[in-house]
C-alpha cells in the first residue's frame, strides 16, 4: 500500500536556527504509529580539532542555507520507506558542548531508518552553505569547513 504523505508532509522541521536546538521536540516531532524506529544524531561542539585546543565556534549561514536545508530535508523524506523528519542547524556562538545539528528520523525498519540519517547528515555537511569559525585559548581564530 501506498503511503499518503508526501515528501514536504514528513519534514517535520528543516530550519537554520540562532537558538539552542532541542532533541526533545525532534524526537516527539518524528512520532508516528507507523513507525518502528527512530534514530537520532547530535553533532556537538568539541574542544578540539586537529590537535589544537578550541574555546567555543561561531557559525555564519549564507542567505540561501534555508532554501538548501529545506531542499535536502525534501530529498530524504522522499524516499518511499521513511515517516517523518526533522533537521535543524544552528547559528552564532557556540560553545563546548553546544549542539550544532540535531537530525532525526522515523521510519518502519531500522535499516532505512539510519540509512536515511547518515543520507541526511552527509549531505548537510557537504551541501549546506555554513561556515565554521574556531577560536583558541590564545584568541587566534580559524574559518573551517567552507562548502
Amino acid at each position: 500500500m501506498e503511503n499518503p504523505q508526501t515528501a514536504p508532509s514528513k519534514v517535520r522541521n528543516a530550519q537554520i536556527l540562532d537558538t539552542p536546538l532541542d532533541l526533545e521536540a525532534a524526537l516527539v516531532a518524528v512520532e508516528d504509529p507507523a513507525a518502528g524506529a527512530v534514530v537520532s544524531f547530535v553533532g556537538q561542539v568539541r574542544n578540539h580539532d586537529h590537535g589544537a585546543q578550541v574555546t567555543h565556534l561561531d557559525y555564519s549561514s549564507h542567505p540561501v542555507a534555508q532554501e538548501t536545508i529545506e531542499e535536502i530535508a525534501n530529498e530524504v523524506a522522499a524516499r518511499p520507506d521513511i515517516t517523518a523528519l526533522w533537521v535543524a542547524h544552528r547559528v552564532g556562538n557556540l560553545q563546548i558542548g553546544d549542539a550544532a545539528l540535531v537530525a532525526t528520523v522515523s521510519a518502519p525498519h531500522r535499516g532505512p531508518a539510519f540509512e536515511a540519517l547518515s543520507d541526511l547528515v552527509e549531505e548537510v555537511k557537504k551541501r549546506l552553505q555554513i561556515w565554521k569559525c574556531q577560536y583558541f585559548p590564545d584568541g587566534t581564530h580559524e574559518w573551517s569547513n567552507c562548502p
